[in-house]
This record gives C-alpha cells, sequence and structure tokens, in this order.
C-alpha cells in the first residue's frame, strides 16, 4: 500500500503504477498537461494570421477490473488516478477507498487502460451486475438495458445549511480563477471542492464533466472529510446530482441550469442544489433539510 498526502492526514491508498509502451514503470502522477500545440489560421474581416493554438486532449481511457474491462470512457488524461477511484465510487463498484488495492495506468497509441485490482466481494458484485458502457464525453447512461435502470435511488444525505450568496460567489470566483487548463484551450469543465467559507480546496478539468466531477470525487475520497460542497462550471444533470449524494456531500452548485430530473432528484437526497449562477443572480433549485427545519422553527 502507497501513502499519499491529500491534507494535513494521511490515508491509506492503492499504489499507482504507470506503464508507457516505450518505457519502464514508473510510480507517480501522470505527465500529460491535458492539451496540445496545434497550428490554427485565425481570421477576421481583415484577413487571416497563422497562429499556434493550444488544444484539449480528448483520449480512450478504459476501465479493467481485475483484468476484465468494464467501461471506455472518452476523457481529458489527467488526474488519472483519481478519475479510476471517483468512478469506482461513483459507480458503486466498491464502497470505499481501501477495497481498491491497487491502480496501473498503461498507456499506449490507442489510448489508456487503468487496470484495477479490487477486493473479491466488490469483484463478484461486479460480475453480477455485467455493465458494460460505450462512454461518450458527459454521457452517463450508455449501456445501460431498460428505462427502469435509468432511474437511479438516491441516498439522503445529510442536512447542510445553505451556503451564503457571498460564500457562493466567492466560491465560484476562484474556481474560475483556477481552471488553468480551460485558460489554455478552453472546451474542457471544471468541477472543485470548497469549504465553508468559500475557498477551493481541490480541482479537477476534463472534456467531460461527469468526468471532472469523477476525477474530483477520487480526490476528495482521500481525505478523510467531506465537510464542504462541490462547485461545476457547467449544467447539473441528475447524474451530478448522484454521483455527489453517493460521496454524502449535501450541496451541489452549477455555474448553469440544472434538469428537472436533476432537481427532483435533489429533493430526494435533500440536498442543497444552487443554479444558474451569475454575477449578481443566484438560483436556489432545492434546499436541505436543515433549511427547512430551522425555518419552521421560527414559525
Amino acid at each position: 500500500m502507497g501513502q499519499r498526502v491529500m491534507n494535513s492526514k494521511l490515508v491509506d491508498l492503492p499504489a499507482v503504477v504507470t506503464n508507457t509502451s516505450d518505457q519502464g514503470a514508473s510510480v507517480g502522477i501522470m505527465s500529460d498537461k491535458g492539451a496540445k500545440r496545434h497550428t490554427v489560421y485565425v481570421r477576421d474581416p481583415t484577413g487571416e494570421q497563422q497562429k499556434e493554438d493550444q488544444v484539449a486532449e480528448e483520449k480512450a481511457i478504459a476501465m479493467v477490473y481485475n483484468g476484465i474491462s468494464h467501461a471506455v470512457m472518452m476523457a481529458t488524461p489527467l488526474d488519472l488516478s483519481d478519475f479510476a477511484l471517483g468512478f469506482s465510487l461513483t459507480e458503486k463498484i466498491i464502497a470505499t477507498p481501501q477495497q481498491l488495492k491497487n491502480i496501473e495506468i498503461i498507456r499506449s497509441d490507442l489510448g489508456y487502460e487503468i487496470q484495477m485490482d479490487i477486493i473479491g466481494s466488490a469483484w463478484m458484485q461486479l460480475k453480477q451486475r455485467r455493465r458494460q458502457l460505450n462512454g461518450r464525453t458527459g454521457c452517463g447512461i450508455c449501456g445501460l438495458e431498460s428505462l427502469e435502470a435509468v432511474q437511479p435511488v438516491v441516498q439522503i444525505v445529510r442536512a447542510a445549511v445553505l451556503p451564503t450568496y457571498a460564500v457562493v460567489d466567492e466560491a465560484m470566483q476562484e474556481m474560475q480563477a483556477q481552471q488553468t487548463l480551460h485558460e489554455q484551450c478552453g472546451a474542457v469543465h471544471a468541477a472543485a471542492f470548497v469549504d465553508a467559507s468559500g475557498h477551493v480546496v481541490a480541482l479537477r478539468e476534463d472534456i467531460g464533466r461527469h468526468n471532472a466531477l469523477d476525477k474530483l470525487l477520487g480526490a476528495i475520497a482521500r481525505r478523510n472529510t467531506n465537510e464542504g460542497f462541490i462547485t461545476v462550471s457547467s449544467r447539473a444533470s441528475y447524474e451530478m446530482i448522484y454521483k455527489t449524494a453517493t460521496q454524502g456531500i449535501s450541496t451541489l452548485i452549477a455555474a448553469s441550469a440544472p434538469t428537472m430530473m436533476a432537481i427532483e432528484l435533489a429533493h430526494q437526497a435533500q440536498m442543497n442544489l444552487i443554479g444558474f449562477v451569475k454575477p449578481g443572480r443566484q438560483s436556489i433549485y432545492c434546499q436541505s433539510a436543515a433549511f427547512i427545519e430551522n425555518n419552521e422553527d421560527k414559525v
């Protein structure tokens, strides 16, 4: 077992081994920058000019459990160990980070394989499910076999006070300022974990909004706390609510609008859901039981 420091506390983590087709194994985090240079011609009414541009990378990422391929996602090849852990947790392949014993990331011309070893009980459950995804950017239900399977059962999260207007405003500004990959090339979404004061604790970026959230949830699962809330640069789909709730986080804040199914699921989970966050405007779509109970006590 390796160990990695994510905060002042240590959490036992699987070792991460990175292999490539032209070099031996090495221990560490993927070194890719998530963007590549490309020559473009920029034009305006007066003519055109050749420039070097940064373009977001999109690679096939295969999630392989105990030697069996489970899903292939199109994603940005950054923070892949976080992606592996977050995806495994939010898809309920494992119940805790400790059930993921080892991660090996193999890079080839075709993309990346994330080979994971999970404990026997989790492996048996996964074999029973036999759910095979063909992932597309931001697509969360590809491969499901029935309409019933699209209706998720979401857990009720612990009650949490709605963040104030000022805290949300601070959080969204910090998230935007820390989107370094988006600043370089656009085309990517961000998800951030924010403390009660509105300060970003962790941030992950990806071409897919669900991928960015999985990466973030993997990163914060390595911590011993989920005290805080999540902000995303995208809309809030039902699966964003579902993934957030699976990790016991009570508040999701989106730069764009939620879908109706997302609002309904947030009500079921008794979450705080704020969307359409713009300068001078925040729309509250759902409020936690804590807010409702506090207001009822005042009546």
